[in-house]
């Protein structure tokens, strides 16, 4: 890393928790892990901040229910996140007229607008900074990596399919070349739970991520199941809502913030 780290600036609250979540592949749900990472911790009483750094995919606005609006800046120019019930959002699909517009970057283009993104938003008082990164271990990840070295760690979205498992073995080596510490790995669409019998289907085998997080000596932060009311929630921009059921998805969520809180606060609670 040769360039000049300016580190993450979120005020008044310095020592917010920083959470980056990422994935060796696309398609394993990791914009939903992302968003119902930062519900549940929202709901755990945390105040929580997304920055949605998906340039060429930004689904968090859909699904957190406000695609549509727009991120404005105050009168000194500084950025206000959208808000989603509890939830401060910060998206590029935020802040483009057309969402159906492909957003066509360079590498150092993305690298300075993710550098605007971390240090010219007011994020106020925060708890928890959830960052969803794209997939695979190019110039988003590298570029997160650089600006916020002190990030409390990363988490690893896998789904129980090999082909997934292989990607994701890459991209723990990459979080380690860099330096960033390994939260641990969640293992998504661990099984279908029937909606009409409540029974499991193990669709894309089960347990593979837990395998390989013991095999790379990584924390294992829970296994999450296939939920038809998540699913259809964050199609429909309903997951605020669907987080107030209780559901097997909403459940395994909760659980696993329940591990990355003890895991960064400690009995001693907020560092």
């Amino acid at each position: 890393m040769t360039e000049n780290i300016k580190p993450l600036f979120i005020s008044p609250t310095k020592d917010a928790h920083v959470i980056v979540v990422m994935s060796g592949k696309g398609g394993v749900g990791k914009s939903t892990v992302s968003s119902m990472l930062a519900l549940s911790l929202a709901s755990k009483g945390k105040r929580v901040g997304v920055l949605d750094a998906d340039f060429h995919g930004p689904n968090i606005p859909r699904m957190l229910g406000v695609e549509g609006k727009r991120v404005l800046a105050d009168k000194t120019g500084r950025l206000l996140p959208v808000e989603a019930g509890d939830i401060k959002v910060i998206s590029l699909a935020l802040m483009t007229d057309d969402p159906d517009a492909p957003v066509i970057w360079r590498g150092p283009l993305k690298v300075q607008v993710i550098k605007q993104l971390l240090n010219d938003v007011e994020w106020g008082e925060m708890d928890y900074l959830v960052i969803d990164l794209p997939p695979g271990t190019g110039d988003e990840p590298l570029s997160i990596a650089q600006q916020i070295p002190s990030a409390d760690g990363v988490v690893m979205v896998t789904t129980p399919q090999e082909v997934a498992l292989l990607d994701v073995r890459r991209a723990l080596k990459f979080t380690k070349t860099l330096g960033l510490n390994v939260l641990g790995v969640v293992e998504n669409m661990s099984g279908l739970i029937c909606p009409h019998c409540g029974g499991e289907i193990e669709v894309f085998k089960k347990g593979g991520g837990e395998r390989m997080a013991g095999e790379l000596g990584v924390p294992f932060l829970g296994s999450v199941p296939l939920d038809v009311e998540v699913m259809r929630a964050g199609d429909e921009g309903r997951l605020t809502e669907a987080m107030k059921k209780e559901t097997p998805g909403t459940v395994a969520f909760a659980r696993v913030a329940d591990v990355i809180i003890q895991m960064v606060e400690g009995e001693g609670g907020k560092r």
